[in-house]
């Protein structure tokens, strides 16, 4: 993130081993999506995390934004659905650094879940369509 706010250019490298993942699981028929749900301006990080989203679209997954106050009625923490039949109910400090994830298979939270991604992903936008809204003047 040092490079990306000095303007600097990165090496990717690092990067390298999530987008063979996408690009594998994409090719044996998979879906990989997420909503990003901000806040408009974007912090930082979040600037950081919009930039490096153009790599994982590349390799094939699918990540869109949604402003937060277009967000009513979702779920107020992160998550991730794995398969329709799993949630990873994410964990963070204070300061946003992952702390872990709680897996939960409970049907009714996980079609919560899975309704409440479905919605978010219609009412969001494409990651370039997103940076493009923020960019312009």
């Amino acid at each position: 993130m040092r490079r990306f706010l000095a303007g600097e250019s990165e090496d990717m490298t690092w990067f390298q081993n999530w987008t063979g993942i996408v690009k594998q699981a994409v090719t044996d028929g998979r879906t990989m999506r997420r909503v990003r749900v901000v806040s408009v301006p974007l912090s930082d990080y979040a600037r950081y995390g919009l930039d490096l989203a153009r790599h994982n679209n590349a390799a094939g997954e699918d990540i869109r934004y949604l402003d937060r106050r277009d967000a009513a009625g979702l779920p107020e923490f992160d998550f991730w659905v794995f398969d329709s039949n799993r949630v990873a109910k994410l964990h963070f400090t204070d300061d946003h650094k992952l702390l872990g994830a709680e897996i939960i298979t409970d049907p009714s939270v996980v079609v919560e879940c899975s309704t409440a991604l479905d919605d978010a992903f219609h009412r969001s936008v494409s990651r370039d369509e997103f940076a493009a809204r923020i960019q312009s003047p």
